[in-house]
């Protein structure tokens, strides 16, 4: 059997590991197919952050030269600015009330990848509309095993009210698949990692998976002899590749492995699987972050959604010195001390993007990187959190490059653009036959190379 015969899957007892882009692998790997981008594929990823932000030192200001450079809550992408653009002027008009009176924190989450007004609605008649993603993964359906992939770092939520008489649906989900339904999303990282890697289908593989759970071996310890087979028919780069790969995937399972040491400590045997949530925000974010990165790196899906918290969360970030809830400092009319703790949490949202935007930037894959071939929309749907406001986006994008994206600046947009306008660019850029979405006017030129 030769390499492309091969199918592009490590299986074991119960396991299917699937593989990272190889150059031995690409005539079979599903690469190289849909996007005409070269040998690997183009991903998108949207991410969203809660409560708008801290508006005055987050958003640039277009000076008489046009350009302003990154303002104070920005700084934390200076190291990755040539992969990042702020995307200034764009609006979501569908968010505001339109009549319906208070909720901007329920329309700003069901807005903001559908671009639709929802409907004001605690009970089960819930509407909004089909989120750009979605469509995106309709046009790419069945070349990937996961058509989309939705995540977050707090769960999804059902009916009753939460937000001024609007549903509480509408503030835990951005991703849906029809005006009634949104697409409930993981936010359990082993869960996640079950759905990559565990094919717990047969009495077998369930029985399996029972072993690994009680023994804590890794599910790569299941496939390293076929891996070991693999490797002799690579060349030098793929072995490299390979490596990284595995090591990268080596460091999320000691992350898992590590909570269900902690929950092992105050349970008693034999015991229900346990639910890893890391109680450190900054741990659960990264680790669905580094989740979503190894389901693009092994082409699971291409589109994929990662709520970073839901609409109107009042988290507390004690690791960062902020003990108050995030929704309540979000509307701090104008005290010191508030602001300071929403200028804290904005700050790190954006530590923890460029922290992303570097790791994927460091994936080989193609004649580039993993960046190079995932486009990222970073933002929200409400301008500033003290303000309620859904003018002037706080709006960043990164990567495509690829498909010609070029980044490294701020783009002012004319007048109140929509955001759907950059949703149809980038559907298209996807390969999607779309002209029109939402309230969208047009499309928008993307920077490009």
């Amino acid at each position: 059997m030769t390499i492309c015969d091969r199918r592009t899957v490590l299986r074991g007892l119960g396991t299917a590991v699937a593989l990272p882009w190889l150059e031995a692998v690409q005539g079979v790997n599903r690469a190289s197919a849909a996007s005409g981008l070269g040998q690997a594929p183009l991903r998108t990823a949207f991410m969203f952050i809660p409560n708008g932000v801290h508006a005055p030192d987050w958003l640039p200001q277009q000076d008489v030269h046009g350009e302003a450079g990154l303002p104070p809550l920005l700084e934390p992408i200076a190291n990755q600015r040539d992969r990042i653009s702020v995307l200034v002027g764009l609006d979501h008009h569908n968010a505001k009330a339109l009549g319906d009176g208070p909720g901007d924190h329920a329309r700003s989450s069901a807005c903001f990848l559908t671009a639709a007004h929802p409907r004001k609605t605690s009970g089960e008649d819930i509407e909004a509309g089909v989120s750009v993603d979605q469509v995106m993964a309709k046009a790419l359906r069945g070349q990937t095993r996961f058509d989309s992939l939705e995540l977050g770092c707090e769960g999804s939520m059902g009916t009753g009210g939460c937000d001024s008489g609007y549903a509480c649906v509408y503030s835990g989900n951005i991703s849906w698949a029809a005006p009634d339904r949104p697409s409930p999303k993981e936010s359990n990282p082993r869960a996640l990692y079950d759905r990559l890697f565990a094919a717990a289908r047969t009495a077998e593989a369930k029985r399996a998976q029972s072993e690994r759970l009680k023994t804590r071996r890794s599910v790569l310890d299941f496939v390293r002899e076929d891996a070991r087979q693999f490797e002799k028919k690579l060349g030098s780069g793929d072995r490299d590749r390979l490596d990284e790969y595995f090591e990268g995937l080596r460091g999320v399972e000691r992350q898992i492995e590590y909570l269900d040491q902690a929950e092992l400590a105050t349970s008693n045997l034999p015991f229900a699987r346990p639910e890893a949530h890391p109680e450190n925000y900054r741990e659960h974010l990264r680790l669905m972050l580094d989740l979503m990165t190894v389901a693009f790196q092994t082409d699971q899906t291409r589109i994929a959604t990662m709520m970073w918290a839901n609409e109107g969360t009042n988290r507390s970030f004690p690791f960062l010195g902020v003990k108050a809830g995030h929704h309540h400092l979000s509307h701090h009319k104008g005290d010191a001390n508030m602001i300071d703790g929403i200028r804290t949490i904005n700050r790190f949202q954006n530590e923890e993007f460029s922290r992303f935007i570097e790791r994927l930037s460091n994936i080989p894959e193609g004649d580039g990187s993993l960046l190079d071939h995932s486009m990222i929309l970073f933002g929200s749907a409400i301008r500033d959190g003290n303000r309620h406001d859904h003018d002037d986006l706080p709006i960043l994008m990164a990567g495509g490059e690829a498909a010609g994206l070029k980044h490294g600046k701020n783009h002012y947009l004319k007048g109140k653009t929509p955001l759907a306008n950059l949703f149809v660019s980038m559907m298209q850029t996807m390969g999607s036959q779309v002209d029109a979405f939402g309230d969208s006017t047009g499309t928008i030129d993307l920077p490009r190379t």
